[in-house]
């Protein structure tokens, strides 16, 4: 599967040793949710309220998807980076691609390397001759917890956070699409994507094989400090837990309900289910076919907006993607979350949630 965009050289990994000069990485990291401090990991759920969550739902936010290393360092030509991984589970089979440290620059790919299971490793990637801020993308399927980093070069050369002010703060949940299934890389994930073309910081939220619109998240969701808020569920309420029509409705409207709990006023868009050709006119086990359920969550939503919810904006996701741009016949491919992001990213400007380009 292509990943678009040119790439430079590999990089390399190598057994090379800490020093002195290693910088700590908690200034460089972007799109965090979480901290599990009890086990020094990032996660994606608040580990203080994790046994209210399903057990899927832990699981994957166990796993850093959408976490971000961002810094400059002018006159280096080398980034080094210390971490630990560890072998993919079987769940992220379909991630395995995306097992590489990929190095961003002007919102276009510049390198990457792979990363490889281990507990003090460091892999280096190439920094272009641009001073410009560089993003790193993790190898989330080996669940990575970066150790330190740091910039060479021919002069003297040391990286640093980059010196902007914040970008917004954008909580995106929802499920194994929201996640980045089955997109070849991290980067290329539609909120990814559609948070370079706006601006914006992703915290992404998405919990593959879950994401049903768990009580627990939305109160998480409430608690959590953000500036903008994307809801893209449903799918995986037509199968594995089944959901009926008026179910979905229900919780959508209890969803929002409870978000709206620790953010009154803060923009609010919700996604309902892309194109699933298997399920569009097929009933579930308590007989809603995806079509239905689809049509139940746009009737919560436009039930908040008619009470008087003048944040609230909707993106039906039925007209969004082809059968053509999902890769397996559920998830889309790199195109499709290309497609899906500029949709997403267009109807935040229409609802006046971002500027104008």
């Amino acid at each position: 599967m292509s990943t678009g965009g040119s790439r430079g050289p590999a990089g390399a990994v190598s057994p090379e040793p800490p020093t002195p000069d290693w910088l700590a990485p908690g200034p460089f990291l972007r799109g965090v949710a979480w901290h599990d401090r009890a086990k020094d990991r990032l996660v994606r759920a608040d580990p203080a309220d994790g046994d209210r969550l399903p057990w899927e739902t832990w699981s994957r936010a166990t796993v850093p998807v959408g976490v971000r290393l961002e810094g400059l360092a002018p006159g280096a030509d080398t980034l080094h980076i210390r971490y630990r991984a560890f072998p993919p589970r079987p769940a992220d089979e379909l991630l395995s691609a995306g097992a590489v440290f990929e190095l961003w620059q002007d919102g276009e790919p510049v390198c990457e390397a792979p990363a490889r299971p281990g507990e003090d490793r460091t892999v280096r990637l190439r920094l272009p001759a641009s001073d410009g801020p560089f993003t790193v993308h993790l190898p989330v399927p080996l669940r990575p917890r970066v150790l330190g980093l740091r910039a060479t070069g021919p002069a003297r050369s040391a990286a640093a956070p980059a010196p902007a002010e914040p970008l917004p703060r954008w909580a995106v949940y929802g499920d194994s699409i929201c996640e980045g299934w089955i997109a070849s890389r991290p980067s290329r994930a539609w909120p990814a994507v559609a948070g370079r073309a706006l601006g914006l910081d992703p915290v992404n939220l998405g919990y593959a094989g879950s994401g049903r619109g768990e009580i627990a998240s939305a109160q998480q969701l409430a608690a959590l400090p953000c500036d903008l808020i994307t809801l893209a569920f449903g799918t995986n309420c037509w199968s594995g837990s089944p959901y009926s029509a008026p179910l979905l409705r229900e919780t959508t409207s209890a969803f929002m309900a409870l978000v709206r709990r620790g953010h009154p006023d803060t923009p609010l868009l919700v996604l309902s289910p892309l194109l699933r050709p298997d399920a569009e006119d097929t009933p579930n086990a308590l007989g809603a076919t995806l079509s239905e359920l689809r049509r139940a969550q746009e009737a919560a939503v436009a039930d908040r907006i008619a009470a008087g919810d003048r944040g609230l904006a909707l993106l039906s996701g039925a007209p969004l993607l082809e059968a053509a741009d999902l890769a397996d016949g559920l998830h889309p491919g790199d195109g499709g979350h290309a497609r899906l992001a500029g949709a997403v990213a267009a109807a935040l400007r229409a609802a006046g949630f971002v500027p104008l380009p």
